[in-house]
Order: C-alpha cells, then structure tokens, then sequence
C-alpha cells in the first residue's frame, strides 16, 4: 500500500509560504506522486483532468491569467479551485491574484509560493513524492552506503549487523538505518531505503546501548535515504553448507516486486566484516561497470585447458 502525504508535510519540505491562512494543512492529503501546470484547464479544458494532483503555476500560467479582463479571470480561477485540488503552488516567488486567495479560503486549497524555478520545484516535489508516497515494507536490517553502494544487511538478532556498520562508519561509510529498514519502491527498478525519524541516526550496540552516530562522528557519517544496490545476508558459519566460492552465478533476493542482489556471509572468529562489506560493494560496482572477476578466471581457465590440449 502506498502512503498519504500532507500538504503540511509538502509545505515543510519545500520551504514554501502559506497564503491562505484559514485553510488547515494539515487535513489535506496528496496521494498521487504526479503533478500538473493547468495550462490546459485555465483555457477551460478540463476532459482527463486528474483533480488529486498538486498544481503548479509557472510564469507562463501567471502571464495568461494576468491577460484576462478581470471577470473572466475570477471565472477561470473559481473553476480551477471548484475541482478540489489539494494545493496550488506559485514558483519563482510570484504572488497570485487576489482572486486566488478568496477562492483558495472559500474551497479549502492551500495557494502556496515557492522562490524556486519552475522547472527544478517541478523536479523536486515530484521525485520526493514519488518517494513518500511509493508501496513501502520495513524489514530488520541495516542499510549503509559503501562507497556509494547502498548496502542492506540483514541477518538474525545478534549476529554482528550493528557492530559491522559501526566499523564501516569509522571506516568514513555513511549510516542510513539501523535494526529497522523502510524500503520504498519508487520504480521497477529502484528501491530506495530510509530510517524511521524515531530511530533516525542512532545505533544500538549490546553492552553499551544506544548511540547518536551524527553526534560522535558529524554529519558526514549520516545519510537521510540511499538507494539499495545489494544485499549482504550474515549467518552463523555451517560446515555442512556449501557457499559460493567464484560468484558466477549471482543470487538475489525480492523486495516489493523488485530483485537485489544478495550474498550470504558466513560468520566466523577473526572474519572482517567491515572489509568483506567493502569488497563487496566495489566488485558490485565492477560488475555494473562490465567487468566481472569470476568470468575472467573462468576465461583463463579455458584457455589454460586449450593450450594444454594442444601440446
């Protein structure tokens, strides 16, 4: 299920200025990603007109509302605000019409300005609200970014999550979340991970406690959300199991419809996790990059039999 965002929320995030001082915020929900510049509907085109989404108002919108003779300029308004949007937004610090805000008061619809450009409040809102507003699961686990890999890792209770990332972060890696994951799908392709605000920053280490990892190491060691790019799943070692040794074939895990690349970790005595972590991550990127390690031992290994089987 995807999540409701409040304009109030919008309004904080973007640093935008509320001139409709009647209309409450708080109580008005934006449930689509999408948004619209009504140059269509100000010319009195409303046929597939989706009313659920933010409307913004850029220089050329203004420039035709401000050519209109002043009756047909409240009509236009009046009608745009009769379809109940949930915001009106004015980019590049324009203010809007007294027209605008009689009608923001008399419907409920926040008109709201921005000192951005059109074009990147454009961008801007439609990104974190695709965001915020994307199918979500939370999972345990810890999300770091390595090198600009995001890296989930998971694993049972106590098996050394926390304790690597604190090592990783020393190691000048960033923390996303710890113990608890919320994964937001905001593509077929992409997921994206962030922490709860009630454990935003913080890292519970056994025998010690909780720790504010912003705090001890600056905000360069933090990162507010990060894109997952591999799993890296911790268990106990088991001699029994059979663990990949060339990485020919890559193992994945599902999240949300979406596939992740996944690689179990044994756990022994003396193993750095930190380092495997790292390695990881870099050949991850190699990989994305073209080039793949085990198929170039597999490569040389081929040519090795060949020539030997010419002589």
């Amino acid at each position: 299920m995807g999540n409701k965002v409040t304009v109030e929320e919008l309004i904080e995030k973007m640093d935008l200025v509320l001139l409709t001082r009647t209309v409450d915020a708080s109580k008005i929900e934006i449930t689509l990603p999408d948004i619209n510049r009504p140059a269509l509907q100000l010319t009195g085109f409303y046929e597939y007109f989706d009313h659920s989404r933010v409307q913004i108002v850029g220089a050329v919108e203004q420039a035709y509302i401000n050519g209109l003779d002043l009756e047909t300029r409240r009509k236009t308004v009046e009608v745009l605000m009769d379809h109940k949007i949930p915001a009106i937004i004015f980019a590049r610090n324009m203010r809007p019409d007294a027209c605008f805000i009689e009608f923001g008061e008399k419907y409920g619809i926040p008109i709201l300005v921005s000192s951005q450009t059109t074009s990147d409040l454009f961008a801007e809102i439609s990104r974190w609200l695709k965001v915020k507003l994307a199918p979500s699961i939370t999972i345990h686990g810890v999300l770091v970014d390595v090198y600009g890999e995001g890296v989930l890792i998971t694993g049972e209770s106590g098996i050394g999550k926390s304790e690597a990332a604190l090592e990783l972060i020393k190691r000048g890696h960033r923390l996303v979340s710890d113990d608890v994951v919320e994964i937001h799908k905001v593509s077929d392709e992409t997921l994206v991970g962030s922490a709860p605000s009630i454990t935003k920053h913080l890292i519970e280490l056994r025998g010690i406690g909780i720790i504010d990892v912003k705090t001890l190491f600056g905000v360069e060691s933090v990162k507010d959300t990060q894109t997952i790019n591999m799993v890296i799943h911790l268990e106990d070692w088991k001699k029994e199991k059979e663990y990949d040794r060339l990485g020919l074939e890559e193992k994945t895990i599902e999240y949300l419809g979406n596939r992740v690349v996944c690689h179990d970790i044994p756990i022994r005595p003396g193993r750095n996790l930190a380092v495997i972590v790292e390695c990881a991550a870099v050949n991850h990127r190699q990989r994305a990059m073209g080039y793949n390690a085990a198929e170039e031992l597999y490569k040389r290994v081929q040519i090795n039999l060949s020539q030997g089987a010419q002589d």
